[in-house]
């Protein structure tokens, strides 16, 4: 404790024993025999308190703040008396006429205090509705002759002592202020400090948007500190639905955001926007929460009544973020060659997770190159728990020299990984972002039939740029229920933007398709599903990968925005050779292969490998290299899978 905070302690100890004493006078008057002289009550409180020092006495801030009438303010002492002055129960009892009411009612209020007046303990009147004392019925006792207890909360304010009500203290978190702020959030912190000092009686609720959480509550607590306010969390799931548990907990806020000066920091980003249940009974608390309130959400929270503000709210500019990593990495990052500008060009990272990621690298004594290494990999760590719960990651297990394509495609997937890579230089340091968001997504197009290698490419784009691929079956994704299929591409695309992980969406002909002529309600949705894939696509800064047997299906709008469309055509004889010299590993034991007369099968890739692969087991088992007689016995099976015909021609000379 300071030693202002211990005088204040001081004098206000002084002020409230003075007075509790003209309270306790008043009922030594009370108690007294007829015509016994008044007591001496003591000085004035006032007295006890120097004017000068600040803030002002519990008990006078508290009367203030609940328009407290005088008459109210000693009822308030007379039940603080009974806790902590050991004279007052004997006092109630005295004053009463009864032994046994060792303890303050409203009928002894009525009869020792001054200035009485019956709305005191109406359940409309502050006493009661702020919670400050409470009333405990007893069986047939009258409301004026039951007991009257303090609150505990306002018992300990009255004694100078600050804590968060019991009832609260499972729900809100103390939110600290951070220092470290980047400057545009520092502006941003400066911006609503500004606003709440002008709206000091009546501020707006503030509503800050978007995926950055750590940065909304930083920013928040810094705003909130800068005006004199404390800034405690509450999860809007910890809300409750029923409406008296509601009110409840809307006045138990109201009182402790008095006595703290405080303000409420509503963390709603787990709430579904488009689920009506979950939102009525948040929307019914926004509406009557008292005092300065930030809402923090992911999308714009519609539908308030009560004024609004909406800020925005982005992770750090890629410069912060690369002076985030500088500032985290300290003495290491000169060592790292340029790799710190990948990280914050890779990543879109808080200022949070790049302070883990850094620590999590840093634990280690290794070269430059292992740390940058660690450094890669704690950062695609840092995304991995929410897209996994969304979509499957897939190791890439494919190289360069494991794809048989034609030429054309082949470059054009070089050119994917360049514009993957070099795609700062080219939208920060030479000004192509300056230009706005919209284009700058990479997405490319795999079109051709099932087996011909669109997810091995995509594998092989994976291990090129160091990067997790993540498979999202738009199957999965497709809801028929309105504003689902959004919904979740929503959350596809929010998860993966932090970590630039490419996204490989299989079968995209059941979402992109042609947009149709509006004849009913579900045309109109189903299109709107489409608009809105197309805008996150164009967004997303990260690669993006659209995998399609029926490239003939898809929207020609669609088409227009897509980077980079790449034919994976049926491979033709020669193909067929070069993937059946590539298909068995190193490895593997093999005799007498005639890798000519295997590629008379008139098959894809795909096809290929699962015979290899079943072959491959079948000599295993026998003990033997893989032969034509197990690639045989394998070509049957699968041709029976897939119900197809096999022809003499295709497999004559084989044994």
């Amino acid at each position: 404790m300071t030693a202002d905070e211990l005088l204040w302690t001081e004098a206000n100890q002084r002020y409230l024993t003075a007075a509790l004493a003209q309270v306790r006078a008043r009922l030594q008057q009370q108690a007294a025999p007829d015509g016994a002289p008044p007591p001496d009550d003591g000085p004035e409180p006032g007295a006890e308190f120097p004017a000068d020092l600040l803030p002002p006495p519990a008990l006078a801030t508290l009367c203030a703040a609940f328009g407290l009438s005088s008459f109210e303010r000693q009822i308030v002492l007379l039940c603080a008396g009974v806790e902590l002055d050991a004279r007052f129960p004997g006092l109630c009892a005295a004053a009463q006429g009864d032994p046994a009411r060792a303890y303050p009612t409203f009928s002894l209020a009525l009869a020792a205090l001054d200035d009485p007046h019956w709305s005191a303990v109406t359940p409309a009147g502050p006493l009661r509705r702020w919670r400050l004392l409470e009333i405990g019925p007893l069986p047939g006792v009258p409301l004026t002759l039951s007991p009257l207890r303090l609150d505990e909360r306002i018992l300990h304010y009255l004694a100078g002592v600050q804590h968060l009500d019991e009832r609260l203290a499972d729900l809100l978190t103390h939110v600290h202020p951070d220092e470290d702020l980047v400057p545009s959030h520092q502006a941003i912190a400066s911006d609503i400090r500004d606003l709440l000092e002008r709206t000091n009686r009546r501020p707006p609720l503030i509503q800050l948007c978007g995926t950055d959480g750590g940065a909304r509550r930083s920013i928040a607590a810094a705003a909130c500190a800068a005006v004199g306010l404390h800034l405690f969390a509450l999860p809007a799931e910890a809300i409750p639905t029923h409406p008296s548990e509601r009110e409840g907990l809307l006045r138990l806020w109201a009182r402790e955001a008095t006595l703290t000066t405080s303000a409420l920091y509503i963390d709603a980003t787990a709430v579904e926007l488009a689920d009506p249940h979950a939102v009525a009974g948040v929307t019914a608390f926004l509406e009557r929460v008292r005092g300065v309130v930030l809402l923090a959400t992911r999308g714009r929270w519609a539908g308030l009544l009560r004024p609004m503000r909406t800020i925005e709210i982005q992770k750090p500019a890629p410069e912060e973020q690369r002076a985030l990593w500088q500032a985290a990495l300290g003495e290491a990052a000169p060592r790292l060659n340029g790799h710190v500008t990948r990280l914050a060009t890779e990543f879109n990272l808080s200022a949070t997770a790049i302070q883990a990621t850094a620590r999590e690298a840093l634990d280690g004594g290794d070269t430059p190159e292992a740390l940058a290494a660690r450094l890669w990999d704690a950062g695609r760590a840092q995304v991995r728990p929410r897209l996994d719960d969304l979509a499957q990651r897939i190791e890439p297990a494919a190289g360069w020299q494991d794809l048989v394509l034609p030429e054309p495609a082949l470059q054009a997937l070089h050119e994917i990984a360049a514009h993957v890579r070099r795609r700062a230089t080219v939208y920060d340091e030479w000004g192509f972002a300056t230009k706005g968001a919209r284009g700058l997504g990479i997405s490319a197009l795999f079109a051709g039939a099932s087996g011909t290698g669109k997810t091995m490419a995509a594998e092989v784009l994976a291990g090129e740029l160091d990067l997790d691929l993540y498979r999202i079956d738009l199957s999965q994704i497709v809801n028929k229920y309105i504003g689902e299929t959004e919904k979740n591409l929503r959350r596809v695309f929010d998860a993966a933007e932090d970590g630039g992980a490419i996204l490989f969406f299989d079968e995209a002909d059941a979402l992109f398709g042609k947009r149709s002529e509006v004849k009913d309600s579900h045309d109109r949705y189903a299109n709107i599903e489409i608009n809105y894939l197309l805008q996150r696509m164009e967004l997303y800064r990260g690669l993006a990968v659209l995998a399609t047997n029926m490239k003939s299906a898809l929207d020609p709008a669609f088409l227009r925005r897509i980077r980079f469309v790449i034919n994976f055509p049926f491979p033709d004889a020669t193909q067929r050779v070069e993937i059946w010299r590539r298909i068995f590993p190193a490895a593997t034991p093999t005799a007498g292969l005639d890798m000519a007369r295997l590629a008379q099968l008139n098959i894809a890739g795909g096809s290929i490998r699962n015979i290899a692969l079943n072959a491959t087991f079948l000599a295993a088992d026998a003990g033997e290299p893989v032969q034509m007689r197990h690639l045989l016995q394998a070509t049957r099976s699968e041709y029976a899978k897939v119900e197809k015909p096999l022809n003499a021609t295709e497999i004559g000379g084989w044994l």
